[in-house]
């Protein structure tokens, strides 16, 4: 068994004392409870020879408490360290953001993955359900949304696509979608791990395979398109219609009723407006709205799904772009563009996450393009996850203090099934861990360390991961 030294995020504080614990049932000997004289966020481990013992201040802390436990015990063949264990995160916001809409993930793979966040701690999975590429989830009243939404006929081929003439495609159909029963399912699962799901519906743009369900929510209603087959951004978007609109108010309504998460991610990224600016009915709506820039009418998008949901009780995260538009004071922001731009959106008083795309997209190859499974590009080893300023320099307190949490994103354009997923994930998540948890920083060569004593426990779980360079 690995020394629990070893844990993955390092808790703030660990004792060790001689003698082990001899058992061959860990789980059902350790005894748990809710301590009201701890924090809400801290819980407190025991192991000694007579036994284990853990205590926590609510039940999200007694959920990490057990996940350290399920570390420790990994592997053991009765015989458990004795230690004392006392903790508590930096950060609410422990996230791992999964893309399905480019490569679909069946349920028993995204388990697979909760069971693995749940392992390191990571306590938020943002699932990504709409894009372009694909619609992945039952909407009652659009059956066509996954009769053909859910579904492409083909895909292009490496990095081709757009209008490039000369691209390859693999001529072969993919898709698959997510029952309301499944996503109910889903959440139970994760919620008896610690972990919330808080899904996304990307709006107004990355709208393709919407409107090419629909056409009649797009701009353009006399044109048939197909889901899109390539990568990138497409310049379909949802149109200025009452009845694009209605599709918005019946399909976030039906999100928060299936996920209990107090969150709903909105999207709000890479809106091109080529197509309201050709619209006469666009034109007509700007009037109507009193705007003068076409730009403004994502912000009207932003504005009515947060009344929306604000109705269901859910507050909205958007992608950084949301803070070019106006905004609800309660409005997450979900930095990713770069670390440069967390002052934009703490200096006007947004809660924010860290999501930044130069050291937390795990999209980028870990080593060498020529000896690396195909990627979207840049690079970014597990120990540029482990190093990086992900807070920029110079962040005020008060603006410091309206960070809600740190977020790694998988993004599936080049992971087109659950081993390359996997792969391109870890071990850099476990690095992402360390840094959402607030672990006491040490130096590289003693997190690697660590690391590499942590890596059996991955095997256990039958996790894929890049193995870390000698």
């Amino acid at each position: 068994m690995a020394d629990p030294i070893a844990l993955v995020p390092l808790p703030q504080s660990v004792l060790f004392s001689s003698g082990v614990w001899r058992t061959d049932d860990p789980w059902a000997e350790l005894s748990t409870g809710i301590n009201p004289d701890l924090d809400r966020a801290e819980y407190a481990l025991s192991i000694s020879p007579d036994g284990a013992s853990l205590s926590a201040g609510s039940e999200a802390a007694l959920a990490d408490g057990r996940n350290t436990f399920a570390q420790i015990v990994a592997g053991s063949t009765g015989e458990i360290p004795c230690v004392t264990i006392s903790d508590r995160p930096r950060y609410a916001w422990r996230g791992l953001h999964i893309d399905v809409a480019r490569h679909f993930l069946p349920p028993s793979e995204l388990e697979t993955m909760i069971d693995a966040m749940a392992l390191h701690r990571l306590n938020v999975l943002h699932l990504h359900l709409t894009d372009d590429q694909g619609w992945r989830f039952e909407v009652r009243g659009y059956p066509r949304l996954t009769e053909v939404g859910a579904w492409r006929e083909r895909t292009v081929i490496g990095r081709d696509g757009g209008e490039n003439p000369d691209a390859r495609y693999d001529e072969r159909r993919h898709g698959g979608f997510y029952t309301q029963d499944q996503l109910r399912d889903l959440v139970e699962y994760a919620s008896a791990r610690g972990v919330m799901i808080v899904p996304e519906v990307d709006l107004p743009g990355h709208m393709q395979a919407a409107v090419a369900s629909y056409p009649q929510l797009g701009n353009n209603p006399d044109r048939t398109l197909r889901v899109r087959e390539t990568w990138g951004i497409s310049d379909h978007v949802l149109g200025v219609s009452d009845q694009a609109f209605d599709f918005v108010r019946d399909v976030l309504v039906q999100v928060a009723e299936i996920f209990p998460a107090p969150f709903v991610h909105i999207g709000g990224n890479e809106c091109p407006t080529i197509e309201w600016e050709r619209s006469v009915d666009a034109r007509t709506r700007m009037a109507e709205w009193g705007y003068s820039r076409v730009s403004e009418i994502q912000g009207r998008f932003t504005q009515f799904a947060a009344e929306v949901l604000r109705e269901k009780g859910k507050r909205i995260i958007g992608w950084d772009e949301v803070l070019e538009t106006h905004l609800p004071d309660d409005t997450v922001v979900m930095n990713w563009r770069s670390v440069k731009g967390l002052p934009e959106a703490t200096s006007r008083g947004f809660q924010t996450i860290v999501a930044n795309n130069e050291h937390l997209s795990f999209d980028h190859y870990q080593g060498d393009p020529e000896t690396e499974p195909l990627a979207i590009g840049g690079h970014t080893t597990v120990k540029d996850v482990y190093e990086a300023d992900l807070l920029g320099s110079g962040l005020p307190a008060d603006q410091e203090a309206l960070i809600l949490g740190i977020q790694g994103q998988l993004w599936t354009e080049y992971m087109p099934d659950a081993d390359q997923l996997q792969y391109m994930a870890f071990p850099r998540v476990c690095a992402l861990a360390e840094r959402a948890w607030g672990s006491p920083r040490q130096d590289w060569e003693q997190f690697e360390e660590r690391l590499r004593a942590h890596l059996p426990r991955l095997d256990a779980f039958g996790i894929r991961y890049r193995p870390l360079d000698d």
